[in-house]
Order: C-alpha cells, then sequence, then structure tokens
C-alpha cells in the first residue's frame, strides 16, 4: 500500500473538488446552450442579449476555475492528483474562451447570416458539453468508470464529426467565396468554433487519464 492510499484511509477526502467541477461542467453546458440559441435566432437584437450572456456566463466559468485552483493551493488531500485536477479546471475553461471567443467574433465581424455548418458546430459543442457534464457526474463514484468511459467516446467522436465538417466548409468557403476578407472572417468564427470541440476532447482525455490512475 502506497502512502497516498494509506492516507486515504485515515483522512477524509476534500469534496469541494466535485462540487466545483459539477458547477463548471453545469456552467459549460448552460454557455453552449446560449451560443447555439445565439446562432439560431433571427433577430440580431436577441443574438446581442445572447452573446452578452455568453460573456457572462465565461466570467461565472473563470470565478470556478479560481476557485478549484485555490483549493488546489490548499488542500493536502485530493480526490485524485493534483495536475489532472489542474489540467481538467484548465481545459474546461479552455472551452468556454473559445465559445465567448466564438460569439465575439460573430458580433465583431457583423455576421448576420449564420451558415448550416456554423449552426452545426454549435450543436456539436452542445452534445460534447453535455457528455462532459455527465461524465463529471460521474466523478463522484468511481466503482463505475464505465459512464465516464461512454462519454469520453462519444465526446470523440463529436469531435471528429467536428473536424469533418469545419475541413469541408472550409473547402468549400475557398471554392465559392471570392471576398477574401470574408473569407477570413468565416474561416476565423469557423476555427474558433471546432477549436472548442478540439477542447471538450482535451477535456475527455484527463478523465480517462483520471480513470487508469483510480483503477
Amino acid at each position: 500500500m502506497d502512502f497516498r492510499s494509506l492516507l486515504k484511509i485515515f483522512i477524509p477526502e476534500d469534496k469541494k473538488f466535485f462540487s466545483l467541477f459539477e458547477q463548471a461542467s453545469a456552467n459549460l453546458l448552460q454557455i453552449s446552450k446560449v451560443l447555439c440559441d445565439a446562432v439560431n435566432t433571427s433577430s440580431s437584437e436577441k443574438r446581442k442579449e445572447l452573446i452578452k450572456e455568453i460573456e457572462r456566463l465565461e466570467h461565472v466559468g473563470d470565478d470556478i476555475a479560481h476557485s478549484i485552483f485555490h483549493e488546489l493551493s490548499t488542500n493536502f488531500i485530493t480526490p485524485f492528483d493534483r495536475e489532472d485536477i489542474h489540467q481538467l479546471a484548465s481545459v474546461i475553461d479552455d472551452v468556454l474562451d473559445y465559445i465567448h471567443g466564438s460569439a465575439k467574433r460573430i458580433q465583431l465581424y457583423k455576421i448576420e447570416t449564420m451558415t448550416p455548418a456554423i449552426i452545426k458546430l454549435a450543436e456539436l459543442i452542445y452534445k460534447s458539453s453535455e457528455e462532459l457534464n455527465n461524465a463529471v457526474l460521474a466523478m463522484r463514484d468511481m466503482k463505475n468508470p464505465g459512464r465516464i468511459r461512454e462519454a469520453c467516446v462519444k465526446i470523440n467522436s463529436i469531435e471528429n464529426h467536428a473536424d469533418d465538417i469545419f475541413d469541408m466548409e472550409i473547402a468549400k468557403l475557398f471554392e465559392e467565396e471570392t471576398n477574401a476578407i470574408e473569407i477570413i472572417k468565416m474561416k476565423d468564427v469557423l476555427q474558433s468554433l471546432e477549436t472548442a470541440t478540439d477542447k471538450c476532447e482535451d477535456a475527455a482525455n484527463v478523465l480517462e487519464s483520471i480513470i487508469v490512475k483510480n483503477a
């Protein structure tokens, strides 16, 4: 029996981390839903309101991440490796940043007509966030790692789908669009959306690492 295992017998783990990660994943799910609403609305005024809400939720996510880092610096016993806690909090925050960045670009570039690719990528971000939230909720019960693995597999599949959509849309953009400025704008928005799914996959990879280490 190693030292960490021995400590777990005598010193209870701090459960604050589970609650904080659940808050972080729930916030991510919420901001993903608002992003979907923003790209699906036909009202520019409504979209502005939704993008403002995305900005607020991104700040909420920052506060949760800071709370996790604070707990990490003040707690000796953690439910799993410290570097995994730090990495998971960081990548969840990265997803929020790219969602916010995507919405901000849509607003700054004055993109009024949402293409099917933009709408689909936002939907895939939401689906990834939903699976990530399911995985985080299952972290409290490491006796059933199958739930986490299943969610991680789905996230990986969603990311592959997002890659395909991005690649096809960029190819179409260069083939059909003659305005170089419009190409740059649209490519930037699409890239930011696709990267958000990449970051969800990064979070899934951290969760899979946690499963292996705690098996």
